[in-house]
């Protein structure tokens, strides 16, 4: 693995300068450049003769120049070169624009390479701006792919293969396959080498597909294969904390609350009541969609690790949120005996000096919490429990730290954010999961709405007729300030639009995230309280803010949300017993954003929803992988490589099943380092 981690500095042709420049790619070693994969292809066909080419095609010539160039400066100052070349078919064009240069860089005497675009005009063939090179038969010969890199000021194409074709050449074939030659054939996979070799530079079009779906296996094959191991730890030879309670007492409280869980919060309550009530730690999602009911369960458990002799935790990942649960939690917990304090970075350092003191005495039963409670010195007594709400704003390594805090606590994670079963397998793949699938009795569906701009009037009026019915509005911007780069409307101008406006009778604030925490505290404690009728903001209230008072969401520039996050939005209204509605603002009409504002207006539902988001946006981030503390995916697609997906998952299975700490002791050795060397990465940025 040496060579493998040399710099890019070293490399012939790039030096300090390039280097910095590849570094801003995420390329600093021979390995980046290795598995910093092709974006796209350039399939270059064989070469033609001047009488067969077709208009529009990209197309090959071997040819002579004619004669002298001829540049033509227009009015505007564009210098365009024009110099017939031919074969013995006929002539061509060859057209550039503002590179006067080529007027006398070829000779007529020597045969030239050409490739370019065909257009034909007037009579005549003309290739405009094409590449040309000096003819050699073992180079240009036949068809050929060439690959197409996302590129950086500074660093072109050919810097990018030169540095590939180098990195490729140093490490000559000696990267180890830690995938077994078993599974290797059983699944039909090419050797990592060739793969490595014929994504960059593919032999044929079979190579390049062959590389790919190896390099696409080996990404699902190796974080499925960590998570799980991971879950196998925890499940394997260790004594977790066993809770023993009164069930009379977890039953009475039930029965004490003001409504009756459905019939899948009972379920995934019995799930985790059997989890919890064994010597194993438990390690369990929670999936539901906003309002399902996710927090009662937890406070449940909460309540039966009080009733063992333990505490509890719930880390949420804002202050506001915090404070929520907070105060519900008190509400919730009146009169039992628990002592619930709140712990977050904005506190006073004598507050924050008094609630850890008193929670490594045990003087603390449950405690609601910010990432303030990761600090080294949050030291608890008897640490039981632990409930992260919002998961996807907390990672695997974050998750661990919380764990490190007490002797094999239980953990149960929370998601309101609905993604489809497969990219559950790898985002959770350390947990085992629950799904709250069923909204409470009486939950009116939002009733939404695509609108354009030039409709905003009567959006408008109807944000008055639902503050004059006693109700609230949010109106969400993707911008805080505008933007000379983005054409969206920005939150700071709109609430002084809206305010010196047409809202000019109602009570309207800002929020957005540049704001102090105590400012965005006190906005929103105004908001909870019904102080504000209209609430102006960015996406800071896409997470944990409950205000039952809230019927409108109106969100402008609606195409630039994927549909997790516009349904996260929209999950902001809809928590009373008021008809809700949403608006989505937009101007952009192309296919694709019509079809996602359709898939809005007509489901509620977020788990159709993220399979849409997930059809529709495709590979990369979009689920916020590395927010998950996991390494995003290079080359793997969550959506069109699900079938690879699955057999990766069988694969894993299969080792699984064997005595793999031995068996396959290399290959578990090699998939645990990198995991944990891409994570330490991650946590790190």
């Amino acid at each position: 693995m040496d060579g493998l981690e040399q710099d890019v500095r070293y490399v012939k042709g790039i030096g300090p300068k390039k280097s910095k420049l590849l570094n801003k790619l995420g390329i600093k070693t021979l390995q980046d450049a290795l598995y910093y994969f092709p974006r796209d292809y350039d399939i270059w066909d064989d070469i033609k003769k001047a009488s067969d080419i077709v208009n529009g095609e990209e197309c090959s010539l071997v040819v002579n120049f004619k004669g002298r160039a001829n540049n033509i400066r227009t009015r505007r100052g564009l210098v365009i070169t024009n110099w017939i070349a031919n074969d013995d078919t006929g002539n061509v064009v060859c057209v550039w624009y503002n590179q006067p240069y080529r007027a006398s860089i070829y000779k007529n005497s020597i045969k030239y390479f050409i490739r370019g675009k065909v257009e034909i005009k007037y009579g005549k063939i003309y290739i405009n701006m094409p590449v040309v090179e000096e003819y050699n038969k073992d180079k240009h010969d036949g068809s050929k792919i060439l690959s197409i890199y996302a590129l950086t000021q500074g660093i072109t194409q050919k810097d990018l293969r030169n540095l590939v074709k180098e990195s490729l050449n140093k490490t000559n074939g000696q990267i180890i396959d830690y995938i077994p030659c078993s599974i290797r054939k059983k699944y039909d996979l090419v050797e990592k080498n060739f793969a490595l070799a014929n994504i960059h530079f593919p032999q044929s079009e079979y190579a390049m597909e062959q590389a790919r779906i190896r390099l696409v296996f080996e990404e699902f094959f190796n974080i499925r294969l960590a998570l799980r191991i991971i879950r196998e730890q925890n499940r394997q030879n260790i004594k977790g904390t066993k809770f023993k309670w009164d069930n009379r007492k977890i039953q009475y409280f039930i029965q004490g609350l003001s409504f009756e869980l459905t019939i899948a919060q009972k379920r995934v309550l019995q799930e985790i009541l059997q989890d919890i009530s064994c010597d194993k730690p438990m390690n369990r999602l929670i999936q539901g969609d906003v309002g399902s009911g996710k927090t009662i369960l937890a406070a449940i458990a909460l309540y039966c690790a009080y009733l063992s002799g333990y505490q509890g935790v719930m880390m949420v990942p804002t202050e506001i949120l915090a404070v929520q649960h907070f105060e519900s939690f008190k509400e919730l917990f009146h009169g039992k005996g628990i002592t619930i304090e709140c712990l977050v970075g904005s506190m006073k350092a004598s507050e924050k000096i008094n609630i850890k003191g008193r929670l490594s005495e045990g003087d603390i039963d449950i405690i609601v919490a910010t990432h303030a409670v990761l600090e080294e010195d949050v030291i608890f007594k008897h640490l039981g429990l632990i409930v992260t709400d919002e998961q996807h704003r907390f990672g695997v390594r974050q998750r661990a730290a919380l764990q490190e805090k007490g002797v094999q606590p239980h953990m149960l994670v929370m998601s309101a954010t609905p993604i489809p079963r497969t990219l559950s397998l790898i985002l959770y793949g350390d947990l085992d999961i629950s799904i709250i699938d069923e909204l409470p009795p009486g939950r009116h569906p939002v009733k939404t709405y695509h609108v354009p701009s030039s409709m905003r009037d009567r959006v408008y009026n109807f944000v008055r007729r639902q503050v004059q019915e006693g109700r609230q509005v949010y109106v969400v911007c993707p911008l805080v300030e505008q933007s000379e780069k983005i054409d969206s409307v920005a939150a700071v101008e709109l609430f002084e639009r809206l305010k010196n406006g047409p809202l000019t009778s109602l009570r309207i604030d800002l929020l957005h995230g540049r704001m102090k925490g105590s400012e965005k505290d006190r906005v929103m404690e105004k908001f909870s309280n019904g102080d504000i009728d209209v609430l102006v903001s960015t996406t800071v209230i896409e997470v944990g803010v409950n205000v039952p008072n809230a019927t409108l969401m109106v969100i402008e520039n609606a195409e630039r949300f994927g549909l997790a996050q516009l349904h996260q939005l929209r999950g902001r209204v809809g928590r009373g017993k008021y008809q809700s509605y949403c608006v989505l603002i937009t101007d952009v009409n192309n296919f694709q954003i019509r079809e996602r504002m359709q898939i809005m207006t007509r489901s509620n539902n977020g788990f159709d929803i993220a399979e849409k988001d997930l059809q529709l946006r495709g590979p990369g981030d979009m689920f916020g992988v590395r927010q998950h503390g996991l390494p995003e995916f290079r080359i793997a697609n969550l959506f069109t490589d699900m079938e690879i997906l699955k057999r990766a998952q069988q694969a894993v299975d299969e080792i699984l099943n064997t005595n793999y700490d031995i068996t396959y002791k290399n290959l578990i050795d090699y998939v645990m380092h990198e995991f944990d060397q891409k994570t330490k990465k991650i946590a790190m940025n």
